[in-house]
């Protein structure tokens, strides 16, 4: 088998970054697995299935450990998790027990079942930081304020420790604000492009909160990146631009790109129990020990966002 093509474990490829990285690595000729939990009906409504798919519920420890055992991973990339921070406050409990307990079945079966892993990429968040200094780099102290990156910061430090007693071959990387979603409006950037696109009045949230924000395919190619690199194992990444922007003149911009003129209502969405007040990071280690750099600016990202979602709509409407 040539040197750098592996088979890849990935979980979470039904979600926003799992599927367009899946489908990234397919194209660079690696074998790769999905793990699914199964869900009735999915697979009945004629979607290609061109990835090979395992299912298992990662809460379910004995389930995970056979399935890593007979798939024999060479890169194993966690990705998997309930990530709504909004929801998490609402669910904890839920999001604790999800984004843990799948966090060490996964990374105990790996220990346990694969003596040749390569590596586990680890897709923690920026949301563990919370609120603090700025820029936020890899030492930056980190204060959670939600159950969400809570659950994130516990199960980084779990794999740190694997790292420390085993010599686990974890990569931990810390993504800030992505965008560039297809199927989910939810999100303040998606959410924002569909109402001005529709012509809708706009309702958002606190307008105030500063933030980084990250085009999904620089965010998939943070794993790809990463998986190609062998300094990255036993280390961790920020991946962001290092360029900050108030969600108000986020959606200033939007309204520019998109020609749209009505009323924008703030404050319409309940405001979390606590928020980052400002979240922007640096990812000069990422740059220094990888050669990373992000590739597209807030306004190419922006209207390449605004173009798929126009035409989506467009589509829609025929």
């Amino acid at each position: 088998m040539d040197p750098d093509v592996f088979k890849v474990l990935i979980t979470g490829t039904t979600g926003f970054i799992g599927s367009r990285l899946a489908q990234k690595l397919m194209e660079q000729g690696h074998d790769v697995y999905g793990l699914e939990r199964y869900v009735t009906g999915r697979y009945v409504l004629g979607n290609r299935r061109e990835m090979k798919t395992v299912f298992g519920d990662l809460k379910e420890y004995y389930v995970v450990r056979d399935i890593v055992r007979q798939v024999q991973p060479d890169v194993i990339i966690h990705l998997a998790a309930v990530s709504a921070v909004a929801y998490s406050y609402q669910h904890p409990h839920e999001v604790m027990e999800n984004n843990v307990l799948s966090t060490i079945n996964l990374a105990e079966a790996s220990l346990h079942e694969t003596p040749n892993l390569r590596q586990f990429l680890f897709a923690s968040t920026s949301e563990t930081y919370g609120n603090g200094p700025c820029p936020k780099k890899e030492d930056t102290p980190q204060n959670p304020n939600s159950p969400y990156a809570v659950s994130k910061l516990a199960s980084e430090k779990y794999l740190l420790y694997m790292r420390e007693a085993y010599g686990f071959p974890v990569t931990v990387l810390r993504n800030f604000n992505t965008y560039g979603r297809k199927n989910n409006t939810h999100f303040v950037v998606e959410r924002t492009v569909v109402q001005m696109l529709k012509n809708q009045n706009v309702c958002l949230g606190d307008p105030t909160p500063l933030r980084d924000f990250l085009y999904v395919d620089d965010h998939v190619n943070s794993y790809l990146t990463c998986l190609k690199n062998s300094n990255a194992i036993g280390e961790i990444f920020n991946f962001c631009t290092g360029k900050v922007i108030s969600i108000k003149e986020l959606v200033g911009k939007i309204s520019q790109l998109t020609g749209y003129n009505k009323e924008i209502c703030w404050d319409t969405i309940p405001r979390r129990p606590l928020d980052i007040k400002e979240l922007v990071g640096d990812y000069s280690k990422a740059n220094r020990v990888l050669g990373w750099e992000p590739k597209y600016s807030l306004e190419e990202g922006l209207k390449l966002t605004i173009d798929f979602w126009r035409q989506r709509l467009d589509c829609r409407t025929q």
